[in-house]
């Protein structure tokens, strides 16, 4: 699932564990292990949220190597970003852990691989300095039961200026750093492109 995302971020994520984690099996009986951390986003404006992230880490966990409810941990993985009810859903796969010596405050950093179509909003803008650089935003959609869920991102590519192809309703894909940001209590996804080009869908 996490290779076939339309938004997935490689990231390491600082939280506290805010459950009791659980190993499980999958259908094929593979055993894995999961968990949920609370994690702080601090608000450029207004009162800092905390959302949950569901954590997902391969093969059986002993009790001893386990991070704790009320514990720090540190994660690292690919992490999937959907919308579900009008509300984000962060689900990690976990590479590795730190349970010891983590610092205190809550982080989400990484990249982020994007592709989806390009909204409406495409601005060509200079800075202080005089150099260009790009805003737009752009959505990937994802078919939930007999409708859509959309998730948009906001991108900025600093000395850049839009390509001819950019154009609202055109397919891309997308790297950059990843930003999730909160203001007036509303999250938001952000992106600072590195890569950027026209997505071609292959042909059936």
């Amino acid at each position: 699932q996490i290779s076939k995302a339309m938004i997935k971020c490689n990231v390491t994520v600082r939280g506290t564990v805010s459950g009791e984690g659980r190993n499980r099996n999958n259908y094929e009986g593979k055993p894995f292990y999961t968990v949920a951390l609370d994690v702080v986003i601090p608000a450029d404006n207004g009162i800092n949220k905390t959302v949950k992230v569901n954590v997902i880490k391969d093969g059986f966990v002993p009790l001893f190597d386990a991070p704790t409810k009320g514990s720090r941990v540190e994660i690292s993985g690919a992490m999937l970003i959907r919308r579900r009810n009008n509300e984000f859903v962060f689900q990690i796969q976990a590479d590795d852990w730190k349970l010891d010596g983590v610092a205190a405050d809550d982080a989400v950093s990484g990249t982020m691989e994007f592709r989806g179509k390009v909204g409406k909003r495409i601005e060509e803008r200079s800075d202080k300095r005089g150099k260009p650089y790009l805003r737009f935003s752009a959505f990937s959609a994802e078919k939930v039961n007999d409708s859509f869920e959309y998730t948009w991102v906001n991108f900025l590519q600093f000395d850049a200026a839009a390509p001819d192809w950019l154009k609202t309703g055109v397919r891309i894909e997308a790297e950059g750093t990843l930003d999730i940001n909160l203001y007036n209590d509303i999250l938001g996804l952000g992106c600072r492109v590195l890569s950027l080009k026209e997505y071609v869908v292959p042909n059936q």
